[in-house]
């Protein structure tokens, strides 16, 4: 695992695990984004390597659980497979603009439980009461502009690998780094 070198041992980071996308279906996500958003005022469009699938969320952590966090997403990223994701319907909530996908044979839905409970045992989780919903954030905004774009002609995007990610919140918005990645079903 490589961790950035200003990261310091008693740091807290800003953590997250996710499913990492292909680069042919990042590409056309974002210049699907283009059109779809480009010019609406109040929306930030997330750019590319702000494109990802979560699986849980983390908030601030100690620098010294990532370890222990990146050994729990490799376990379940091993014993899960690949992931067939398709868009199926575009949802806002009241701070982000989303494509929701459908997960073929709940193959994601079924490694994001395992991580939970994993991340549960070690104490750095705790589930959302609401079912986990696989989807791609693709705009933020302050005020909902309740937009109806189309949606994306991406066909069918396998993910065959998982991450953990810190995120380091800037002006310009939140900044990504892989800090270590697994392949699904542990090819």
């Amino acid at each position: 695992m490589n961790v950035p070198a200003s990261v310091a041992g008693g740091e807290r980071l800003r953590l997250f695990c996710a499913l990492r996308l292909p680069g042919d279906a990042v590409e056309q996500l974002s210049s699907w984004q283009a059109d779809a958003f480009g010019g609406v005022g109040g929306v930030r469009v997330l750019r590319r390597e702000q494109l990802h699938v979560t699986l849980a969320f983390l908030g601030r952590r100690p620098a010294e659980e990532l370890a222990a966090i990146a050994g729990d997403l490799q376990a379940a990223a091993r014993a899960a497979e690949p992931a067939t994701f398709t868009v199926t319907g575009y949802r806002e909530t009241r701070s982000v603009g989303m494509l929701v996908c459908d997960d073929e044979g709940g193959r994601a839905a079924s490694l994001a439980v395992d991580l939970h409970e994993r991340l549960e045992r070690l104490g750095v989780y705790e589930r959302e009461r609401r079912e986990w919903l696989p989807h791609l954030t693709v705009i933020r905004f302050r005020e909902r502009p309740r937009l109806q774009p189309s949606l994306p002609e991406l066909g069918p995007v396998v993910t065959s690998e998982a991450a953990v990610y810190m995120s380091v919140l800037r002006p310009s918005g939140a900044q990504y780094e892989v800090l270590q990645s697994v392949a699904l079903g542990g090819s």
